[in-house]
């Protein structure tokens, strides 16, 4: 039936295309659509929509122009849904979505969450602008230069997380996110990392459910990707740090070769070719592609 819906709310969207189109109100659906249409969402509090919220946008020309109310303006409504699946939430709703996250998130990201202000999630919820928590007036234009992403890279992963949540989803995911952050300018890069962050907690948490023989080398694996993040968030002292606490001979033999990739890319960041090249030998050339990406992203 779910389906059904979707695919009739498709079917309407591409017929009689966008124009004032009215928001959607079931959050659901907006997560399901988003999926198909490989976007993200833009999501308000209902009891946001009850006052005027005012915004900038810029016009074709550059021009920076103030819109009185985002809810209530015809001109802008199309731009929203071209860029976004944009959804008001019910007050209704708050608790339980709030007991998801509850105890879970940071503090910055709790208050981006109860506060009044836009907010863009991925499909599954989660929110991606937990750092856009200015007091000054939103600017549409910038929003959708900076979150307007098109998520069809790391489709696949998002779909097998919300079809089964395990260790192994949310990992792939967080691993995928990760990947996908190399592609992004510096100003939303770090929000996608902290994205990326929320899934590899989510299997860390799940690791009690898998084998207890394998829990050890799963461990590691959260550990090193969670080093990763470092590498492209471009601190590769932090990393060299990192893995000598972690004793890179007590590592699992089957991530061994993960610690040979962080190891030499931090060196070959920090221009120690005599240290890289003692790992250079143990990666494959699919990870020393990666390599040479994230050393490339360190020089900007």
């Amino acid at each position: 039936m779910r389906n059904l819906i979707i695919k009739t709310i498709f079917i309407l969207f591409t017929t009689y295309g966008l124009s004032a189109q009215a928001w959607m109100t079931n959050l659901e659906i907006a997560q399901s659509l988003a999926s198909v249409e490989n976007k993200m969402i833009l999501m308000v509090w209902e009891e946001t929509t009850k006052f005027q919220y005012p915004v900038f946008v810029n016009d074709d020309k550059g021009n920076v122009v103030f819109i009185n109310n985002l809810f209530q303006d015809e001109e802008i409504s199309p731009i929203i849904w071209k860029n976004f699946i944009p959804v008001i939430v019910s007050e209704y709703q708050y608790a339980d979505l709030y007991e998801k996250i509850k105890g879970k998130r940071s503090q910055r990201y709790i208050d981006k969450f109860n506060d009044d202000t836009i907010k863009i999630l991925d499909v599954n919820g989660n929110i991606l602008n937990v750092n856009d928590t200015s007091e000054d007036l939103e600017n549409i234009t910038v929003m959708i230069q900076k979150y307007a992403l098109n998520t069809e890279y790391i489709a696949i992963e998002l779909n097998g997380y919300r079809q089964k949540k395990d260790f192994f989803t949310a990992y792939y995911l967080a691993s995928k996110y990760l990947d996908f952050s190399m592609y992004m300018k510096d100003n939303v890069r770090d929000d996608i990392i902290r994205l990326s962050n929320i899934y590899l907690n989510e299997a860390y948490s799940f690791l009690n459910s898998e084998k207890k023989e394998d829990q050890l080398v799963l461990k590691q694996r959260v550990e090193l990707l969670g080093i990763q993040q470092s590498l492209v968030a471009k601190r590769p002292k932090k990393v060299l740090r990192q893995l000598k606490r972690m004793d890179a001979e007590k590592v699992e033999s089957s991530n061994q070769s993960f610690v040979a990739f962080l190891y030499y890319t931090a060196y070959k960041i920090l221009k120690d070719e005599t240290n890289a090249a003692v790992w250079e030998s143990k990666i494959s050339s699919v990870n020393l592609k990666k390599a040479q990406m994230i050393i490339n992203l360190n020089k900007t």
